[in-house]
């Protein structure tokens, strides 16, 4: 089992040990075929375990041979670079892989469609703010070896170069972590430690999404974020330099939204107002993402024509956007063709427990249902119960909107059929290859365990102290929220799986 571990300049070990093994390629022709298609698995079920070969019998490279598809060193006579000279072919059909599964930052949950790769380069900064991150642009640090995790986490990486401290980089848009692993066998299989290969918790560990975060009186998904692992230390006022800025929104007489830490984390600071967030395009250009939790109505004074447009033009230059509820209002109200994205009809909210069915006419709703079993969301696949669901959309526009969560009629619960969760990339009127930003709407209270009104994070846990449980409807947002984090693709097509350089 890989214990993993952060290490300083492995490039300096990796090129040490690369001259190495250089010097021994180049004795003579070993007589071993060079691997011609590097780390093309997509992740699939993968046979974790501890390898189907003895660990012997592997050839190194051939002097002369970089691996076809590397990116480096290819040709004839172009020679391997790096940590491509450490991979090695097997004996009969033997494979050197390393196989594993990506968690949340708190190392609990495992997460679908994360990119996992070894890099033979420096991996470059990641910049904070909206941009265009669309699926098939080359990964930072010239990939050798990729995969993707499936629904339920799980990856294999084939074709990893044997040796020490060989790094090991999980994706998912821009949350991103490079640990080592201590040692990688030849010609078996390499399972990492489970819990070990997870986002990162800290920007210590990695990159974290720079997220802008709205509360409200009716929704605390703050708390989410505190509970899926990210420490408190990233959440700070915008002079600060935490990965997380709350936003003090509004809330309805009787309720009240979190609009302060508590004391001993940033001093117990006021947020700025969610109004300051919005209120111009420079203001939202600054984050990659912009999370807006129910303030329980719309409070249209607060959100002018003028930051409506805003926050149109930050989702169509790359923007991601989740909105709870009541801020349907930006679409409902908002510019260009936002409005045509659904059928707005506010009606009576359903009763709690309602039947909740997944989407599964497209490739990411089939995966969302069969990810919702594995992590003990649902018991009938395709199906949950949510609890506060309301209702605002009857329908979506499929020509621009697709549909994930949706309930039929169901009298029990006073429910008229209804649509949960829908999604659209921006610009909503480009093509699909030039669309690059992303909305997310959701007709549910997702966080209805957790406390409003009280200073953040103490509303997020109970009277020991420890986080709540996710309940099945955060779980399903969780999932959303790193849907909206990848990188852009039509919804209508299966996740592509990276293809090493």
């Amino acid at each position: 089992m890989l214990r993993m571990h952060h290490k300083a300049g492995w490039l300096l070990a990796v090129a040490a040990v690369a001259s190495s093994t250089i010097a021994g390629c180049s004795r003579g022709d070993t007589g071993a075929t060079p691997v011609t298609t590097p780390g093309a698995g997509a992740g699939g079920g993968g046979g974790a375990g501890p390898g189907s070969g003895s660990g012997l019998g592997g050839a190194l490279f051939p002097a002369g041979h970089g691996g076809s598809g590397s990116g480096i060193g290819d040709g004839e006579g172009g020679g391997c670079v790096g940590l491509e000279c450490q991979r090695v072919v097997c004996d009969g059909g033997a494979k050197t892989t390393v196989s594993g599964t990506v968690y949340e930052p708190a190392g609990k949950l495992p997460l679908y469609n994360v990119i996992v790769y070894v890099p033979n380069a420096p991996l470059a900064p990641i910049p904070d703010g909206a941009s265009c991150d669309r699926c098939g642009v080359t990964l930072s640090g010239a990939p050798i070896a990729t995969a993707l995790t499936d629904t339920a986490g799980r990856f294999v990486l084939e074709d990893v170069p044997v040796g020490e401290d060989i790094p090991l980089v999980v994706q998912i848009g821009k949350w991103r972590r490079q640990i080592l692993l201590p040692k990688v066998e030849a010609c078996v299989d390499n399972p990492t430690e489970d819990g070990a290969v997870r986002l990162p918790r800290n920007k210590a560990e990695g990159h974290i999404p720079k997220i802008a975060l709205s509360t409200g009186g009716l929704d605390v998904l703050e708390c989410l974020l505190y509970k899926m692992g990210l420490d408190a230390a990233e959440f700070t006022p915008e002079a600060g330099d935490g990965r997380v800025n709350l936003f003090a929104g509004r809330a309805i007489d009787g309720e009240s939204a979190t609009s302060r830490y508590r004391a001993g984390l940033n001093g117990g600071a006021d947020f700025s107002a969610s109004t300051e967030l919005w209120s111009s395009l420079d203001s939202l250009m600054r984050y990659d993402m912009v999370i807006l939790s129910c303030e329980g109505s719309d409070f249209a004074r607060d959100k002018p024509e003028a930051s409506r447009q805003a926050m149109f033009d930050y989702a169509s230059a790359g923007g991601r956007v989740f909105a709870s509820h009541w801020h349907n209002y930006w679409l409902r109200s908002g510019p260009g063709r936002f409005p045509e994205t659904a059928d707005w009809e506010e009606e009576r909210d359903p009763d709690d427990g309602l039947p909740v069915l997944v989407d599964t006419t497209f490739p990411k709703g089939m995966a969302l249902r069969d990810w919702l079993v594995n992590v003990g969301a649902s018991t009938v696949p395709g199906r949950i119960e949510i609890d506060d669901p309301q209702h605002w959309v009857n329908a979506v526009n499929e020509e621009l909107a697709t549909r994930w969560l949706y309930n039929e009629r169901d009298d029990e619960f006073e429910a008229r059929p209804g649509v949960k969760y829908f999604t659209f990339n921006t610009p909503i009127d480009s093509p699909e290859g030039a669309q690059c930003g992303r909305f997310v709407y959701t007709d549910i209270h997702v966080a209805a365990q957790d406390i409003p009104g009280v200073p953040f994070p103490s509303g997020c846990t109970d009277d020991d102290g420890e986080t709540h449980e996710l309940s099945p409807q955060e779980k399903a947002l969780l999932f959303m929220l790193f849907d909206l984090s990848a990188c852009i693709a039509p919804d209508d097509e299966p996740p592509p799986v990276p293809v090493p350089r």
